[in-house]
Protein backbone atom coordinates (compact mmCIF):
# COMPACT_ATOMS: atom_id res chain seq x y z
CA UNK A 1 0.00 0.00 0.00
CA UNK A 2 2.76 2.09 0.91
CA UNK A 3 4.31 1.79 -2.89
CA UNK A 4 0.80 2.62 -4.47
CA UNK A 5 0.64 5.98 -2.00
CA UNK A 6 3.94 6.39 -3.10
CA UNK A 7 3.56 6.40 -6.57
CA UNK A 8 0.25 8.29 -6.90
CA UNK A 9 1.96 11.00 -4.74
CA UNK A 10 4.79 11.09 -7.49
CA UNK A 11 2.05 11.33 -10.19
CA UNK A 12 0.06 13.82 -8.90
CA UNK A 13 1.74 17.09 -10.27
CA UNK A 14 0.98 15.72 -13.55
CA UNK A 15 -2.82 16.45 -12.85
CA UNK A 16 -2.84 19.34 -10.85
CA UNK A 17 -2.60 22.65 -12.35
CA UNK A 18 -0.58 23.85 -14.76
CA UNK A 19 0.79 19.99 -14.84
CA UNK A 20 0.51 18.08 -18.42
CA UNK A 21 -2.60 16.24 -17.81
CA UNK A 22 -4.29 19.05 -15.83
CA UNK A 23 -7.97 18.10 -17.57
CA UNK A 24 -7.46 14.78 -16.43
CA UNK A 25 -7.15 15.69 -13.00
CA UNK A 26 -10.53 14.20 -11.94
CA UNK A 27 -9.47 10.98 -13.83
CA UNK A 28 -6.90 11.02 -11.15
CA UNK A 29 -8.59 12.46 -8.22
CA UNK A 30 -10.96 9.76 -8.11
CA UNK A 31 -8.87 6.99 -8.52
CA UNK A 32 -6.99 8.38 -5.49
CA UNK A 33 -10.06 8.43 -3.51
CA UNK A 34 -11.65 5.56 -3.99
CA UNK A 35 -8.17 3.54 -3.08
CA UNK A 36 -7.43 5.30 -0.05
CA UNK A 37 -9.23 8.31 2.38
CA UNK A 38 -9.90 11.49 0.46
CA UNK A 39 -7.16 13.59 1.48
CA UNK A 40 -9.08 17.21 1.95
CA UNK A 41 -10.63 18.11 5.05
CA UNK A 42 -11.90 21.65 6.80
CA UNK A 43 -8.97 24.04 7.72
CA UNK A 44 -10.36 26.02 10.46
CA UNK A 45 -14.04 26.03 12.33
CA UNK A 46 -17.13 25.45 12.30
CA UNK A 47 -16.98 22.17 11.04
CA UNK A 48 -18.01 19.17 12.28
CA UNK A 49 -15.81 16.23 12.87
CA UNK A 50 -17.63 12.97 11.60
CA UNK A 51 -16.81 9.75 10.37
CA UNK A 52 -18.63 9.28 7.06
CA UNK A 53 -18.41 10.47 3.84
CA UNK A 54 -19.89 9.84 0.64
CA UNK A 55 -17.37 7.26 0.11
CA UNK A 56 -18.35 5.29 2.97
CA UNK A 57 -21.84 6.10 2.43
CA UNK A 58 -22.41 4.55 -1.09
CA UNK A 59 -19.77 2.06 -0.19
CA UNK A 60 -23.13 0.96 2.79
CA UNK A 61 -25.48 1.04 0.35
CA UNK A 62 -23.34 -1.83 -1.93
CA UNK A 63 -22.65 -3.74 1.02
CA UNK A 64 -26.86 -4.16 1.84
CA UNK A 65 -26.88 -4.55 -1.76
CA UNK A 66 -24.54 -7.94 -1.64
CA UNK A 67 -27.35 -10.23 -0.33
CA UNK A 68 -29.88 -9.44 -3.08
CA UNK A 69 -26.87 -9.31 -5.66
CA UNK A 70 -26.03 -12.94 -4.88
CA UNK A 71 -29.73 -14.39 -4.46
CA UNK A 72 -30.44 -13.03 -7.64
CA UNK A 73 -27.66 -15.17 -9.49
CA UNK A 74 -28.86 -17.77 -7.91
CA UNK A 75 -32.63 -17.16 -8.61
CA UNK A 76 -31.92 -16.73 -12.02
CA UNK A 77 -30.43 -19.99 -12.12
CA UNK A 78 -32.87 -21.88 -10.28
CA UNK A 79 -35.27 -20.47 -12.47
CA UNK A 80 -33.70 -21.37 -15.95
CA UNK A 81 -33.24 -25.34 -14.21
CA UNK A 82 -36.71 -25.64 -13.44
CA UNK A 83 -37.76 -23.87 -17.42
CA UNK A 84 -35.48 -26.54 -18.47
CA UNK A 85 -36.06 -29.45 -16.25
CA UNK A 86 -38.99 -29.46 -14.13
CA UNK A 87 -41.46 -26.29 -12.82
CA UNK A 88 -41.81 -28.77 -9.66
CA UNK A 89 -38.15 -28.35 -8.98
CA UNK A 90 -37.18 -27.28 -5.47
CA UNK A 91 -35.07 -24.70 -4.10
CA UNK A 92 -33.72 -28.08 -1.83
CA UNK A 93 -33.06 -30.11 -4.73
CA UNK A 94 -31.30 -27.36 -7.39
CA UNK A 95 -27.83 -27.68 -8.05
CA UNK A 96 -26.87 -24.29 -6.41
CA UNK A 97 -23.36 -23.73 -7.53
CA UNK A 98 -24.62 -24.36 -10.69
CA UNK A 99 -27.82 -22.17 -10.13
CA UNK A 100 -25.19 -19.18 -9.00
CA UNK A 101 -22.75 -19.87 -11.79
CA UNK A 102 -25.44 -19.57 -14.80
CA UNK A 103 -26.65 -16.33 -12.93
CA UNK A 104 -23.21 -14.73 -12.90
CA UNK A 105 -23.20 -15.48 -16.43
CA UNK A 106 -26.09 -12.79 -16.68
CA UNK A 107 -25.76 -10.83 -14.73
CA UNK A 108 -21.99 -9.66 -15.26
CA UNK A 109 -22.44 -8.97 -19.03
CA UNK A 110 -25.27 -6.11 -17.93
CA UNK A 111 -23.39 -5.08 -14.76
CA UNK A 112 -19.88 -4.40 -16.87
CA UNK A 113 -22.15 -2.98 -19.41
CA UNK A 114 -23.56 -0.50 -16.75
CA UNK A 115 -20.14 0.28 -15.61
CA UNK A 116 -19.05 1.16 -18.61
CA UNK A 117 -21.44 3.11 -20.31
CA UNK A 118 -22.25 5.06 -16.88
CA UNK A 119 -19.06 5.58 -15.77
CA UNK A 120 -17.88 6.55 -19.18
CA UNK A 121 -20.65 9.41 -18.87
CA UNK A 122 -20.16 10.08 -15.54
CA UNK A 123 -16.46 11.19 -16.22
CA UNK A 124 -17.00 12.67 -19.30
CA UNK A 125 -19.33 15.52 -17.43
CA UNK A 126 -16.76 15.66 -14.52
CA UNK A 127 -13.71 16.30 -16.99
CA UNK A 128 -16.26 19.14 -19.20
CA UNK A 129 -17.31 20.77 -15.07
CA UNK A 130 -13.84 20.27 -14.03
CA UNK A 131 -15.54 18.44 -11.30
CA UNK A 132 -14.52 15.34 -9.02
CA UNK A 133 -15.81 12.27 -10.13
CA UNK A 134 -18.17 10.78 -7.21
CA UNK A 135 -18.77 8.04 -6.08
CA UNK A 136 -22.28 8.23 -6.16
CA UNK A 137 -22.23 6.07 -9.67
CA UNK A 138 -21.27 3.07 -7.29
CA UNK A 139 -24.74 2.60 -5.85
CA UNK A 140 -26.60 3.77 -9.56
CA UNK A 141 -24.62 0.68 -11.26
CA UNK A 142 -25.32 -2.00 -8.96
CA UNK A 143 -29.08 -0.72 -8.64
CA UNK A 144 -30.15 -0.62 -11.87
CA UNK A 145 -28.88 -4.37 -13.38
CA UNK A 146 -31.05 -5.35 -10.20
CA UNK A 147 -34.08 -4.10 -11.27
CA UNK A 148 -33.84 -5.73 -14.71
CA UNK A 149 -34.90 -9.41 -16.04
CA UNK A 150 -31.77 -11.67 -16.97
CA UNK A 151 -32.77 -11.87 -20.42
CA UNK A 152 -32.79 -8.14 -21.51
CA UNK A 153 -30.69 -7.51 -24.29
CA UNK A 154 -27.31 -5.74 -23.57
CA UNK A 155 -28.02 -2.73 -26.00
CA UNK A 156 -31.14 -2.08 -23.97
CA UNK A 157 -29.07 -1.84 -20.72
CA UNK A 158 -26.43 0.75 -22.54
CA UNK A 159 -29.41 2.74 -23.65
CA UNK A 160 -31.06 2.73 -20.28
CA UNK A 161 -28.08 3.60 -17.98
CA UNK A 162 -27.19 6.47 -20.72
CA UNK A 163 -30.72 7.93 -20.05
CA UNK A 164 -30.83 7.73 -16.17
CA UNK A 165 -26.94 9.34 -16.07
CA UNK A 166 -27.55 12.20 -18.19
CA UNK A 167 -31.56 13.00 -18.13
CA UNK A 168 -31.72 11.66 -14.27
CA UNK A 169 -28.91 13.20 -12.69
CA UNK A 170 -25.99 15.17 -15.12
CA UNK A 171 -28.51 17.70 -16.53
CA UNK A 172 -29.64 18.92 -12.74
CA UNK A 173 -25.62 19.62 -12.11
CA UNK A 174 -24.29 15.80 -10.97
CA UNK A 175 -24.48 13.83 -7.44
CA UNK A 176 -26.50 15.50 -5.27
CA UNK A 177 -28.37 18.21 -6.85
CA UNK A 178 -30.62 15.33 -8.86
CA UNK A 179 -34.53 15.49 -8.37
CA UNK A 180 -34.44 12.00 -9.48
CA UNK A 181 -33.60 8.61 -8.46
CA UNK A 182 -30.71 7.84 -11.34
CA UNK A 183 -31.67 4.24 -11.65
CA UNK A 184 -34.63 4.11 -11.33
CA UNK A 185 -35.24 7.29 -13.88
CA UNK A 186 -33.13 4.55 -16.08
CA UNK A 187 -35.78 1.60 -15.34
CA UNK A 188 -38.60 3.74 -16.43
CA UNK A 189 -37.06 4.93 -19.16
CA UNK A 190 -36.80 1.02 -20.64
CA UNK A 191 -40.28 0.30 -18.74
CA UNK A 192 -42.18 2.42 -21.15
CA UNK A 193 -39.55 2.18 -24.17
CA UNK A 194 -39.36 -1.56 -24.53
CA UNK A 195 -41.90 -2.82 -22.00
CA UNK A 196 -42.37 -6.69 -23.08
CA UNK A 197 -38.50 -6.78 -22.40
CA UNK A 198 -38.67 -5.71 -19.33
CA UNK A 199 -42.23 -7.21 -17.71
CA UNK A 200 -41.81 -10.49 -18.79
CA UNK A 201 -44.85 -11.33 -20.42
CA UNK A 202 -43.08 -11.75 -23.89
CA UNK A 203 -43.81 -15.25 -24.33
CA UNK A 204 -42.64 -17.74 -27.12
CA UNK A 205 -44.83 -20.15 -28.46
CA UNK A 206 -45.24 -23.27 -31.13
CA UNK A 207 -45.53 -22.75 -34.17
CA UNK A 208 -47.55 -24.14 -37.34
CA UNK A 209 -45.54 -27.70 -38.58
CA UNK A 210 -44.60 -29.40 -34.15
CA UNK A 211 -45.32 -32.33 -33.27
CA UNK A 212 -48.25 -32.69 -30.92
CA UNK A 213 -46.64 -33.11 -27.52
CA UNK A 214 -43.56 -31.46 -28.30
CA UNK A 215 -44.32 -27.84 -28.31
CA UNK A 216 -41.79 -25.83 -26.85
CA UNK A 217 -39.13 -28.47 -26.64
CA UNK A 218 -37.38 -25.93 -29.66
CA UNK A 219 -36.80 -23.18 -27.86
CA UNK A 220 -34.11 -23.38 -24.66
CA UNK A 221 -37.17 -21.91 -22.75
CA UNK A 222 -40.05 -20.00 -21.82
CA UNK A 223 -40.73 -16.17 -20.10
CA UNK A 224 -43.98 -15.20 -18.92
CA UNK A 225 -45.62 -12.95 -16.27
CA UNK A 226 -44.43 -12.64 -12.89
CA UNK A 227 -46.59 -13.65 -9.45
CA UNK A 228 -47.24 -9.32 -9.56
CA UNK A 229 -48.30 -9.60 -13.21
CA UNK A 230 -50.75 -12.73 -12.99
CA UNK A 231 -52.54 -11.82 -10.17
CA UNK A 232 -53.01 -8.39 -11.91
CA UNK A 233 -54.41 -11.13 -14.96
CA UNK A 234 -56.18 -13.70 -13.32
CA UNK A 235 -57.35 -12.40 -10.08
CA UNK A 236 -57.56 -13.86 -6.25
CA UNK A 237 -59.22 -14.35 -3.45
CA UNK A 238 -58.98 -12.28 -0.13
CA UNK A 239 -55.85 -14.58 1.35
CA UNK A 240 -54.30 -14.33 -2.32
CA UNK A 241 -54.10 -18.22 -2.67
CA UNK A 242 -55.99 -18.73 -5.67
CA UNK A 243 -53.84 -17.64 -8.11
CA UNK A 244 -50.58 -18.71 -6.04
CA UNK A 245 -51.50 -22.24 -6.25
CA UNK A 246 -52.15 -21.56 -10.11
CA UNK A 247 -48.75 -20.53 -9.73
CA UNK A 248 -47.87 -23.20 -7.93
CA UNK A 249 -46.27 -20.54 -5.35
CA UNK A 250 -47.06 -19.99 -1.81
CA UNK A 251 -46.31 -16.71 0.30
CA UNK A 252 -43.33 -18.42 1.87
CA UNK A 253 -42.12 -18.80 -1.89
CA UNK A 254 -42.65 -15.18 -2.41
CA UNK A 255 -40.76 -14.10 0.74
CA UNK A 256 -37.51 -16.10 0.14
CA UNK A 257 -37.74 -15.41 -3.19
CA UNK A 258 -37.53 -18.30 -5.74
CA UNK A 259 -39.92 -16.86 -8.10
CA UNK A 260 -40.16 -15.26 -11.33
CA UNK A 261 -38.42 -11.91 -11.40
CA UNK A 262 -36.18 -9.15 -11.99
CA UNK A 263 -32.78 -10.09 -11.30
CA UNK A 264 -32.25 -8.60 -7.19
CA UNK A 265 -35.75 -7.45 -6.22
CA UNK A 266 -37.72 -10.95 -5.85
CA UNK A 267 -36.58 -12.00 -2.33
CA UNK A 268 -38.13 -10.15 0.78
CA UNK A 269 -35.45 -11.76 3.03
CA UNK A 270 -32.56 -10.42 1.45
CA UNK A 271 -34.06 -7.24 1.20
CA UNK A 272 -34.52 -6.89 4.83
CA UNK A 273 -31.30 -7.94 5.52
CA UNK A 274 -30.05 -4.91 3.11
CA UNK A 275 -32.31 -3.00 5.46
CA UNK A 276 -31.04 -4.08 8.65
CA UNK A 277 -27.28 -2.68 7.37
CA UNK A 278 -28.61 0.52 6.09
CA UNK A 279 -30.57 0.99 9.39
CA UNK A 280 -27.76 -0.03 12.07
CA UNK A 281 -25.24 2.35 9.79
CA UNK A 282 -27.53 5.15 9.77
CA UNK A 283 -27.14 5.62 5.71
CA UNK A 284 -30.76 4.41 4.98
CA UNK A 285 -33.51 6.20 6.40
CA UNK A 286 -36.01 3.77 8.78
CA UNK A 287 -38.55 6.38 8.87
CA UNK A 288 -39.45 6.31 5.10
CA UNK A 289 -38.95 2.07 5.16
CA UNK A 290 -41.48 1.80 7.66
CA UNK A 291 -44.25 4.96 6.64
CA UNK A 292 -43.87 3.11 2.78
CA UNK A 293 -44.88 -0.12 4.61
CA UNK A 294 -47.73 1.93 6.80
CA UNK A 295 -48.80 3.22 3.61
CA UNK A 296 -49.23 0.19 1.57
CA UNK A 297 -50.82 -1.82 4.37
CA UNK A 298 -53.55 1.43 5.18
CA UNK A 299 -54.33 1.42 1.65
CA UNK A 300 -54.66 -2.36 0.97
CA UNK A 301 -56.74 -2.66 3.67
CA UNK A 302 -59.61 0.15 2.37
CA UNK A 303 -59.16 -1.84 -0.83
CA UNK A 304 -60.19 -4.76 1.04
CA UNK A 305 -62.93 -3.54 2.40
CA UNK A 306 -64.08 -1.74 -0.67
CA UNK A 307 -63.60 -5.14 -2.43
CA UNK A 308 -67.35 -6.13 -4.07
CA UNK A 309 -67.91 -10.02 -2.99
CA UNK A 310 -68.22 -11.98 -6.46
CA UNK A 311 -67.90 -8.95 -9.06
CA UNK A 312 -66.16 -10.71 -11.66
CA UNK A 313 -65.90 -7.12 -12.93
CA UNK A 314 -64.13 -5.25 -10.11
CA UNK A 315 -60.22 -4.58 -10.40
CA UNK A 316 -58.59 -7.98 -9.52
CA UNK A 317 -56.44 -6.28 -6.96
CA UNK A 318 -58.87 -5.10 -4.54
CA UNK A 319 -58.61 -8.66 -2.87
CA UNK A 320 -55.55 -8.87 -2.37
CA UNK A 321 -54.32 -8.67 1.28
CA UNK A 322 -51.39 -6.71 2.55
CA UNK A 323 -49.20 -9.68 3.19
CA UNK A 324 -49.37 -10.34 -0.77
CA UNK A 325 -48.36 -6.64 -1.73
CA UNK A 326 -45.77 -7.11 0.36
CA UNK A 327 -43.62 -9.73 -0.84
CA UNK A 328 -44.77 -9.69 -4.47
CA UNK A 329 -43.24 -7.14 -7.27
CA UNK A 330 -40.42 -5.22 -5.66
CA UNK A 331 -41.91 -3.35 -3.02
CA UNK A 332 -39.58 -4.35 -0.48
CA UNK A 333 -36.64 -3.70 -2.93
CA UNK A 334 -37.67 -0.35 -3.88
CA UNK A 335 -39.21 1.17 -0.50
CA UNK A 336 -35.67 0.16 0.86
CA UNK A 337 -32.76 1.23 -1.19
CA UNK A 338 -34.59 3.24 -4.02
CA UNK A 339 -37.27 5.52 -1.72
CA UNK A 340 -34.33 6.02 0.76
CA UNK A 341 -32.12 7.57 -1.70
CA UNK A 342 -30.64 10.45 -0.08
CA UNK A 343 -30.49 12.97 -2.40
CA UNK A 344 -34.43 12.61 -3.96
CA UNK A 345 -36.10 11.14 -1.14
CA UNK A 346 -36.90 14.16 1.43
CA UNK A 347 -34.76 15.58 3.68
CA UNK A 348 -37.13 16.37 7.12
CA UNK A 349 -37.95 13.88 9.73
CA UNK A 350 -41.88 14.70 9.43
CA UNK A 351 -41.06 15.39 5.35
CA UNK A 352 -39.83 11.60 5.60
CA UNK A 353 -42.81 10.32 6.88
CA UNK A 354 -45.27 11.69 4.48
CA UNK A 355 -43.10 11.06 2.00
CA UNK A 356 -42.97 7.17 2.44
CA UNK A 357 -46.87 7.07 3.28
CA UNK A 358 -47.34 8.42 -0.28
CA UNK A 359 -44.91 6.03 -1.71
CA UNK A 360 -46.83 3.21 -0.35
CA UNK A 361 -50.35 3.82 -1.18
CA UNK A 362 -49.73 5.14 -4.64
CA UNK A 363 -47.45 1.78 -4.73
CA UNK A 364 -51.21 -0.01 -4.33
CA UNK A 365 -53.27 2.11 -6.08
CA UNK A 366 -51.81 2.26 -9.28
CA UNK A 367 -51.71 -1.58 -8.66
CA UNK A 368 -55.33 -1.91 -8.06
CA UNK A 369 -56.42 0.51 -10.65
CA UNK A 370 -54.00 0.25 -13.62
CA UNK A 371 -53.34 -3.56 -14.24
CA UNK A 372 -51.08 -2.21 -17.19
CA UNK A 373 -48.21 -1.07 -14.64
CA UNK A 374 -48.90 -4.13 -11.67
CA UNK A 375 -45.35 -3.13 -10.20
CA UNK A 376 -46.63 0.00 -9.04
CA UNK A 377 -43.78 1.01 -6.74
CA UNK A 378 -40.99 2.54 -9.14
CA UNK A 379 -44.31 4.86 -10.30
CA UNK A 380 -44.82 5.98 -7.02
CA UNK A 381 -41.37 6.38 -6.29
CA UNK A 382 -40.43 8.42 -9.13
CA UNK A 383 -43.93 10.34 -8.65
CA UNK A 384 -42.86 11.58 -5.30
CA UNK A 385 -39.35 12.19 -5.99
CA UNK A 386 -40.87 15.28 -8.11
CA UNK A 387 -43.14 15.98 -5.16
CA UNK A 388 -39.88 15.75 -1.66
CA UNK A 389 -38.98 19.25 -1.99
CA UNK A 390 -42.04 20.94 -2.07
CA UNK A 391 -43.32 18.44 1.02
CA UNK A 392 -40.18 19.56 3.13
CA UNK A 393 -40.62 23.08 1.69
CA UNK A 394 -43.98 23.27 3.32
CA UNK A 395 -42.91 21.40 7.15
CA UNK A 396 -40.15 23.59 6.97
CA UNK A 397 -43.13 26.59 6.61
CA UNK A 398 -44.89 24.95 9.36
CA UNK A 399 -41.89 24.95 11.66
CA UNK A 400 -40.84 28.50 11.41
CA UNK A 401 -44.97 29.45 11.37
CA UNK A 402 -45.04 27.31 15.00
CA UNK A 403 -41.95 29.11 16.62
CA UNK A 404 -43.16 32.97 15.23
CA UNK A 405 -46.40 31.93 17.33
CA UNK A 406 -44.30 30.92 20.49
CA UNK A 407 -42.07 34.05 20.14
CA UNK A 408 -45.45 36.44 19.91
CA UNK A 409 -44.44 37.36 16.72
CA UNK A 410 -47.42 36.41 14.56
Amino acid sequence: MKFLRNTLDKVEPLFEKGGKFERLYPVYEAADTFLFTPGHRTKTGPHVRDGIDLKRMMIMVVIALIPCTLFGMWNVGFQHERATTDWALSPADANHLQCLIYGAFKFIPIYAVTIIVGGTLEAIFSLIRKHEINEGFLVTSLLFPLTLPPDIPLWQVALGIAFGVVVGKEIFGGTGMNILNPALTARIFLYFAYAPDISGDRVWVSGSGVAAGTEGAWIDGATGATPLGYFALNGADTAGMAAASTLNIGWMDAFMGWIPGSIGETSTAACLIGAAVLIFSKVGSWRVMLSCLVGMVSLTLLFNVLAPAGDGAAPHYLALGPEWHFVIGSFAFGSIFMATDPVSAAQTNTGRWIYGFMIGALTVLVRVLNPAYPAGIMLAIIFMNVFAPLIDHYVMKANIRRREVRLGLQ
